[in-house]
């Protein structure tokens, strides 16, 4: 298969890179780093990457961004920032895609463990990332040609919280959350929201 990667040098965007490219054509993409880049919070951006990138059989997102303060200190453009960039942004990668993706090929968003779970601070993100559950959830039923909409819900992620500097031993590792990705795109589930199991 061909896949489009976006969020490719990221942590997690990297573990998938890795686990798929054996078996895979990776066609990565990020925000600037990689040849193909992306604007996830501007239509024009993601539209331009497809007609850069060709046909594929699958995109992968394990991009996006949202602000992180306590809800007091949220202001309007937190909010617009978050639902335009991990929100809006990943809905248009689907709806853009449609047309980029070949018969039976596959979307696979990122929401994340605080749609479900919140803490102090994640008012915007969990916002975000049970809205696009509810996305996937959806466009999966009308998504055409075959073509399934699932998205991975990563947990805390060890190499993060090493990054920053917080007690890792509540994280998993980026290798662990992307076989995730994989079994989105190599199985056929759709409308579904993979997680790890606890412990």
């Amino acid at each position: 298969m061909r896949i489009l990667v976006i969020g490719a040098t990221g942590t997690i965007g990297r573990a998938v890179v890795n686990a798929l490219s054996e078996r895979h054509d990776i066609v990565p993409a990020s925000h600037g780093s990689t040849p193909l880049t992306v604007d996830l919070a501007q239509p024009d951006s993601i539209r331009a990457l497809y007609e850069a990138a060709g046909l594929v059989d699958a995109v992968i997102s394990a991009a996006g961004l949202a602000r992180f303060a306590p809800l007091a200190g949220l202001s309007d453009e937190d909010f617009e920032f978050s639902l335009a960039n991990k929100l809006m942004g990943q809905v248009n990668l689907v709806r853009a895609g449609f047309f980029q993706i070949r018969d039976g090929g596959s979307f696979t968003l990122t929401s994340g463990v605080l749609a479900r779970s919140p803490m102090v601070g994640s008012a915007a993100i969990s916002l975000v990332n049970a809205g696009l559950e509810g996305f996937v959830r959806a466009a999966a039923l009308e998504a055409p040609r075959g073509i399934r909409v699932n998205a991975v819900s990563p947990p805390w992620v060890t190499e993060t919280l090493q990054a920053l500097r917080m007690d890792p031993q509540h994280g998993r590792p980026a290798a662990e959350v992307a076989r995730l990705y994989v079994e989105s795109v190599e199985g056929d589930r759709t409308g579904a929201v993979l997680e790890l199991p606890a412990g």
